[in-house]
């Protein structure tokens, strides 16, 4: 396990912490224009999501030192290139795709970068209402003093109009149509009208730097789909599922060893076992192995994501349940939660793919003999 790694204070820091070193070298270091009420040039947000890479100059430490940017999305420059133009027009940006394609990390990302905070997020739901988007009111200074700026409770839109900041919609189409549309005025006139208040207070005009990241994901366009208003007032981007299988190999390497050493299992992680791993996952996302074989999709996500989540729960139980070393064996009894849920169509499927495509390959290999001995155990 690398020795550079710390241990965060949290179990998940919001990434302005977790990159503090970075953001302020960076901002020191920064000689491009930056837009009105960026912390950040253009430039220096693509290096920080992309790395030292696309760094223009190099980035100093205090102390004069040259401070490595880390690579934190890993997607085609073109498409951050236009996410970061996009927070810089008149529309908003949504970013669409598969779940477990990072939309979230990157709006987070961007949000931290040209903010300084990605905290102003707004969780769509089914439930979520229009106060959690604009403002509430505290009804004990409003009985008593009636409808002031006093007794209004900002919501995430109504500081990033006053801060002049980056808010993030989480899972936009979760929400019902007329919550979405609130949206609307706010993308197009960057005012947000207050009618309770009087006279000049009631309206908050948006200063420099406020934009409006949205995520959405493709399986849940069917649950609210956006109306046509709504969509004019947004650039979309899709982010796509990662192509390189060796590449998805490495990343979820070098996440998995990173989770295990953040909760202190110093579990063994090797390359070769989580190859296993990575391939079945994308033989049952594609439909297809490389060599050819057909087999039947799952209706269940398999995102990289997915994939990180199952070698960090089989590292997990290598380290306290066996030897510490990660097996075959420890992927199977892990990969039951993400891929079969609870579906007995899935169940199948994935009991087609052991008897055909892991037996065949578990005669060649001893991490697919591990990974398919373990079937009993899943009931395969």
């Amino acid at each position: 396990m690398s020795q550079t790694l710390k241990r965060p204070e949290f179990l998940r820091e919001p990434v302005e912490l977790r990159y503090a070193e970075e953001l302020e070298a960076l901002a020191q270091s920064d000689t491009g224009n930056k837009p009105p009420g960026w912390n950040l040039s253009p430039r220096a947000v693509r290096t920080f999501i992309l790395g030292n890479e696309f760094a223009q100059g190099k980035v100093k430490k205090p102390d004069s030192s040259e401070l490595k940017i880390t690579k934190k999305f890993h997607g085609e420059t073109a498409m951050i290139d236009r996410a970061i133009v996009s927070l810089m027009s008149n529309r908003g940006l949504l970013l669409v795709g598969e779940p477990g394609t990072a939309k979230s990390m990157l709006s987070e990302l961007l949000a931290a970068a040209i903010s300084g905070s990605s905290g102003l997020t707004i969780q769509g739901t089914a439930g979520t209402t229009e106060d959690q988007i604009k403002y509430s009111w505290n009804y004990a200074l409003l009985l008593s003093e009636g409808p002031t700026k006093k007794a209004l409770v900002p919501a995430p839109l109504y500081q990033g109009l006053s801060q002049g900041r980056i808010v993030r919609f989480e899972e936009i189409t979760r929400c019902p149509p007329e919550i979405q549309d609130t949206m609307i005025s706010v993308l197009s006139d960057k005012v947000l009208h207050i009618p309770e208040l009087r006279d000049e207070d009631d309206a908050l005009f948006a200063k420099p730097g406020f934009n409006v990241i949205a995520t959405a994901n493709t399986r849940d366009r069917g649950v609210h789909e956006m109306s046509a208003a709504l969509k004019r007032r947004f650039n979309f981007e899709t982010v796509p599922p990662i192509a390189d299988k060796q590449f998805e190999i490495d990343l979820v390497l070098q996440q998995a060893k990173e989770l295990l050493h953040n909760v202190n299992a110093e579990a063994l992680v090797e390359r070769d076992v989580l190859d296993v791993l990575v391939t079945t996952f994308v033989d049952l996302r594609k439909g297809r192995t490389e060599d050819g074989t057909i087999v039947d999709k799952p209706s269940t996500t398999m995102s990289t994501a997915e994939a990180v989540a199952v070698a960090f729960a089989a590292g997990l139980e290598a380290c306290y349940f066996s030897d510490g070393r990660l097996k075959g064996e420890h992927l199977a009894k892990q990969i039951v939660g993400t891929v079969l849920k609870d579906s007995e169509e899935d169940a199948k499927k994935v009991r087609q793919y052991f008897d055909v495509v892991v037996k065949a390959r578990a005669k060649k290999n001893e991490h697919w003999k591990s990974f398919y001995d373990a079937r009993g155990i899943l009931g395969l």
